[in-house]
């Protein structure tokens, strides 16, 4: 299959579970994936991150294996909404390992503090970094107040994805007591 034809073809649910059923759990289909959605143009890139989404949620380990170049991609200047969205949806899944911890909970930090920034990115960016918090209590606190400040002026789907997150800290605090 040429994924980047395929991805071309059509921009639906049908053609996305297409294309993540060809790649299956086979890593070398995996890795060429991987290699068009880290590298190809704009609208390509975008349309192939839902692919990501579902071979994350059906071979969690084929995605755990390539995390940190994926990421990386969050590094990118510019990066489209859905790309971010996608990453940042799987990463809620992972096993996200010790070596990119950091530079996940700031990318979701900066995600949940930009009120410029999609519903969407912002509410899986909080699933993110309360599952960070829960190996690093320590950073609680920060992630808490980044959600306190935004709550006040946010869209009823931000509201309770905070409060769910307030509530996921509120345990955590008393655990580590």
């Amino acid at each position: 299959m040429d994924i980047r034809e395929e991805v071309l073809k059509e921009h639906s649910k049908k053609q996305v579970l297409k294309i993540a059923a060809w790649i299956g759990n086979d890593e070398d289909r995996f890795r060429h994936f991987l290699f068009i959605f880290l590298n190809d143009e704009y609208r390509v890139v975008q349309r192939i991150s839902w692919v990501l989404s579902v071979v994350a949620e059906e071979n969690p380990k084929l995605v755990e294996k390539n995390i940190g170049r994926i990421v990386k991609k969050l590094d990118e200047k510019d990066i489209h909404v859905a790309v971010k969205r996608n990453v940042i949806r799987v990463l809620q899944f992972l096993n996200i390992p010790v070596k990119h911890r950091a530079k996940v909970f700031d990318h979701c930090m900066n995600y949940i503090a930009d009120p410029n920034e999609t519903v969407a990115v912002r509410c899986f960016a909080m699933t993110v970094s309360a599952r960070i918090c829960e190996q690093y209590p320590e950073l609680a606190g920060e992630l808490e107040q980044t959600i306190t400040l935004l709550i006040k002026d946010s869209t009823p789907g931000l509201k309770a994805r905070a409060k769910m997150v307030l509530k996921d800290l509120g345990k955590l605090a008393t655990k580590t007591l």
